[in-house]
C-alpha cells in the first residue's frame, strides 16, 4: 500500500505492507484523509532539523540519548538515531473509509460498514489502516467519505467548545480562523452563541463571517480589545477559544485582556506560554486546556482497549463527540464547502504538502483521496499478499537466514547491530511488524530481502532459518510455538511464556517424538564475560553458592502494558533466576517470596519483591528485585561466596575477587551478553556445538519459577 511518511522536511508517499488486524481492531481501506495543515505541517519543519538543532530545542531528549549511550554504546546509539530519521514517521490522523475487516472481540462493525476514524498513528495517511474500536465512528448514510474524512477536526473543535461551557445568548470569541476556528464558530453560532472571530487573515475572516461571526477583528490593523471590550457592552466577553497556531505569547495576552471579569480562555491551538500575572489576576479568570478529542483521549484503557467510559458519567468521549459531529454535517448545520480548497491522489501527497507549505497559496484544507470499493473487493483485500521486496539478498547457506518478528527499540537498538557486527554468522531475510512503515524502514536499513505485517510470509519462507521474536511478552509463546511447528529454529527474547497455559504447550511440543529445531531463550546475562568468568572459578567450588543480586529495576507507570503481559518478575527478573541456574547448574528445591506491601497506590507489591531460591545442590540464591529505589544507583549488583572466597560484580562494569584470583574485568559501559548470546546461538545452530546454548529443562524451570513468583 501508500502510506505519507515524513522524511527531512519532505512527505513522500511510499510502499510499505497493510496491517493486518490487530485486537479489538477494525481493518479500514481508506477513502479520503484529512490533512491538519498545522499540526501536520509542524511535524514536517521538525524533521528539517539537525540533531545538533533538535537537542538544543529539546534539551529532555539529550537525557534520554545520553542514558540510551549508556546502555548500549555511541555507535549503536547513533546507529538506532540515524535509522529513525532515515526511516522517517507517518503522518495524519482522520480518515474515512469503508471496514474489510473487524477482529472477533468487535461486534459494532461488520466488513462493508462506512466509517470516520481518529488517532496520530493509528489513521494515518494511507490506504489501509488498522485502528481500535473506540476510535471508529459510522457514517451516517446521508454524508460523503470527503466531508466525514475531516472528524477528527470536528472532534477537537467539539471539544473546544464544551470545555468553554458557554451558554445561549453569551459572547466567545474565536482566535485563529484555521480549519478548528472556523469549525468552532459554526458550532457557537448552533449553540446561540454569538460570536466573535479574530485573525489576521482577510480571507479567513471573510469566511468566518459568512459562516455565522457577528464580528470579525484582524489584531494586526485594529485593537482587538477594545472592539471586544466595545462590542461586549464594555464588560468583555465570556469566554475565547484560542485555535490559532503561534509561538508568541502576546495572541494569549490579548485573549486574557479580552476577557469580562471571571471570564474563561480554552486553549485548543498552540501559544507561547509566557503569561502575565496581571493579564489574569485582578480578573480572576480561568485558563483551560482542551485535549484533543475529548474524555478517552491519551487513555489506554478507552483508546487501545476498547472500555467506554459509563455514558451516565461520561456524557461525552471523544467518540461520541465525533459522532454528534458527523451527525451535524450529515444535517447540514456545519458547512465544509469553503474550508475544503484542495483534493490530491495519496500519489501526489507531497505536491499536497508543498502547497500547505506555500504561504501565499496555502489553502485552508486539503482532502486525500484513495478511491472507493465496491463490496465485491472486500474479500480479496483482505487476503492480498503483504510482502514487500526491498532488495535481492542471495541465501547463504553457509550463514544464519533471519527474519525478525518485531521491530521495535530493544531489537533495533541492540539485535540488530549486533547481527551487523556478526554478519559473517548471520544474513537479514526478513522484518515482520505490526506496523508495516516500521517493518519496512528496518528492514532497509539493515539490509534486509523484505518487509511484512504477516508471520506467515516467513513462516512460509524455506530461505528462513531462523525466527527472532522481540514482540510484547503476551505473543511470545504462541508465536514462538508457531515458527517452531513451521520447522525454524526460534530466538525468543524473555520471557518465554507469561502463563502456565502457554508454557505447557512449548512442552508438550518438545515432548513429542522426533526430531525438533532448536529454540533459545534471551536470557542474555550468563553469557557476557562478566558471568563467564565469575563461572570458570564456582564451578571449582567445594560448597554449595551463596548469592545475592540487587535489582534496581526503575519505576515504570502502573498503566504500562508490562505490569499486564506477565508482570515485571516475569518479563525482567527471569534473568537473574536464569543466571542463578547457570551457576549452581542444579534443579530448584525451594522457594520464598515476601512483598512490599504499599501504603498507597502509587507504587505496585508486584515488582517490589524479596524472593530466596533454594537449590537442590545446597546453594541459596536471594534476588531483591524493587521498583522504589533511586535510579542514580547503578541497576544490578551482584555478589556470590563461597569457600571463604568472595566475587563481587557491579552492573557489568566491574569485576573483583576477595580471597580469590580473578579476572578483574572493567568496562565502560554494561555489557550484559547480547552479543555473545548470538555468537553461542551461531555456535549450536552450525552444530559447532551439539548443545544448545541453554538447555530446555533449565529455560522452563527459568520460566516457571518466574510464573509463581509472579502468582
Amino acid at each position: 500500500m501508500l502510506q505519507a511518511i515524513v522524511k527531512k522536511g519532505k512527505v513522500l508517499a511510499e510502499k510499505v505492507p497493510a496491517p493486518l488486524v490487530r485486537k479489538g481492531g477494525i481493518l479500514i481501506k481508506v477513502v479520503n484523509s484529512c490533512i491538519s495543515a498545522g499540526t501536520e505541517m509542524s511535524n514536517v519543519d521538525i524533521t528539517k532539523k539537525s540533531l545538533v538543532r533538535l537537542a538544543l530545542e529539546q534539551p529532555e531528549n539529550v537525557k534520554t540519548g545520553l542514558k540510551m549511550i549508556k546502555e548500549t554504546g555511541i555507535k549503536k546509539t547513533f546507529s538506532r538515531i540515524t535509522g529513525m530519521r532515515e526511516g522517517g514517521k507517518p503522518t495524519g490522523y482522520s480518515i474515512s473509509g469503508i471496514v474489510l475487516a473487524v477482529d472477533e472481540e468487535v461486534t459494532d462493525f461488520k466488513p462493508g460498514d462506512r466509517v470516520a476514524a481518529a488517532g496520530a498513528g493509528l489513521a494515518n495517511h494511507a490506504e489501509f489502516v488498522d485502528v481500535p474500536k473506540n476510535l471508529v465512528m459510522k457514517i451516517p448514510d446521508s454524508l460523503d467519505f470527503e466531508k466525514a474524512s475531516t472528524v477528527t477536526l470536528g472532534g477537537i473543535a467539539i471539544q473546544g467548545v464544551r470545555r468553554a461551557d458557554l451558554r445561549f445568548g453569551e459572547f466567545g470569541v474565536v482566535v485563529g480562523a484555521g480549519i478548528l476556528g472556523l469549525l468552532t464558530v459554526q458550532l457557537l453560532q448552533l449553540s446561540g452563541i454569538r460570536v466573535i472571530a479574530v485573525d489576521i487573515d482577510e480571507k479567513r475572516l471573510a469566511i468566518a463571517k459568512e459562516l455565522g461571526a457577528e464580528l470579525i477583528i484582524n489584531p494586526s490593523k485594529e485593537d482587538q480589545v477594545k472592539l471586544i471590550t466595545n462590542y461586549t457592552g464594555g464588560k468583555g466577553t465570556d469566554a475565547v477559544i484560542f485555535t490559532a497556531a503561534t509561538s508568541s505569547s502576546h495572541p494569549l495576552s490579548e485573549a486574557f485582556k479580552s476577557c469580562k471579569r471571571k471570564g474563561k480562555v480554552v486553549l485548543v491551538g498552540v501559544s507561547g506560554m509566557e503569561i502575565k500575572r496581571s493579564d489574569i489576576y485582578s480578573k480572576e479568570l480561568d485558563f483551560l486546556i482542551s485535549s484533543s478529542y475529548g474524555p478517552g483521549r491519551y487513555d489506554a484503557e478507552y483508546e487501545e482497549k476498547g472500555h467506554d467510559y459509563p455514558y451516565a458519567y461520561v456524557r461525552w468521549t471523544e467518540n461520541r463527540n465525533m459522532t454528534e459531529y458527523l451527525r451535524l454535517l450529515s444535517e447540514h448545520k456545519i458547512v465544509l464547502d469553503k474550508i475544503i480548497q484542495h483534493k490530491f491522489g495519496i500519489q501526489n501527497v507531497t505536491e499536497a504538502f508543498q502547497l500547505l507549505n506555500n504561504s501565499e497559496q496555502r489553502p485552508l484544507m486539503v482532502i486525500l483521496d484513495y478511491g472507493s470499493i465496491d463490496s465485491d473487493q472486500i474479500v480479496s483485500l483482505t487476503q492480498h499478499s503483504r510482502k514487500i521486496n526491498i532488495k535481492a539478498v542471495p541465501v547463504l547457506r553457509e550463514k544464519i537466514n533471519v527474519a525478525l518478528v518485531g521491530a521495535g527499540s530493544f531489537a533495533t537498538a541492540m539485535h540488530l547491530p549486533n547481527m551487523k557486527m556478526l554478519d559473517n554468522k548471520f544474513q537479514l531475510i526478513a522484518v515482520v511488524n505490526r506496523t508495516g512503515h516500521k517493518a519496512t524502514a528496518v528492514a532497509k536499513q539493515f539490509g534486509a530481502a523484505y518487509s511484512t505485517t504477516n508471520i506467515n510470509d516467513i513462516l512460509s519462507d524455506d530461505s528462513i532459518d531462523l525466527v527472532i521474536i522481540c514482540t510484547r511478552h503476551g505473543e511470545h509463546a504462541q508465536l514462538t510455538l508457531d515458527a517452531l511447528k513451521a520447522g525454524k529454529h526460534v530466538f525468543v527474547e524473555k520471557p518465554l511464556a507469561t502463563n502456565q497455559k502457554d508454557l505447557k504447550s512449548l512442552q508438550d511440543f518438545y515432548d513429542r517424538d522426533g526430531e525438533k529445531p532448536l529454540l533459545m531463550v534471551g536470557f542474555n546475562r550468563r553469557f557476557s564475560k562478566y558471568a563467564q568468568e565469575i563461572k570458570q572459578h564456582t564451578q571449582k567450588r567445594i560448597n554449595p553458592l551463596f548469592i545475592h543480586y540487587r535489582m534496581n529495576a526503575g519505576y515504570i507507570p502502573l498503566d504500562h502494558w508490562v505490569h499486564e503481559e506477565g508482570g515485571r518478575i516475569v518479563g525482567e527478573a527471569c534473568h537473574l533466576i536464569d543466571l542463578m541456574t547457570f551457576f549452581t547448574e542444579s534443579k530448584i528445591k525451594s522457594i520464598s517470596v515476601e512483598e512490599l506491601t504499599p501504603t498507597n497506590g502509587a507504587v505496585s507489591s508486584s515488582d517490589n519483591k524479596s524472593i530466596v531460591l533454594k537449590y537442590q545442590d545446597g546453594s541459596v540464591c536471594t534476588i531483591e528485585y524493587f521498583a522504589v529505589g533511586n535510579k542514580s544507583l547503578p541497576k544490578e549488583y551482584m555478589e556470590i561466596h563461597f569457600d571463604e572466597k568472595s566475587i563481587v560484580m557491579e552492573d557489568y562494569k566491574q569485576l573483583k575477587g576477595y580471597g580469590i584470583k580473578i579476572n578483574e574485568i572493567r568496562t565502560s559501559g554494561s555489557e550484559k551478553g547480547q552479543l555473545e548470546e548470538l555468537k553461542a546461538l551461531f555456535e549450536s545452530l552450525t552444530e559447532k556445538d551439539k548443545n544448545w546454548p541453554i538447555e530446555w529443562w533449565d529455560m522452563v524451570q527459568t520460566t516457571e519459577i518466574s510464573l509463581a513468583i509472579q502468582q
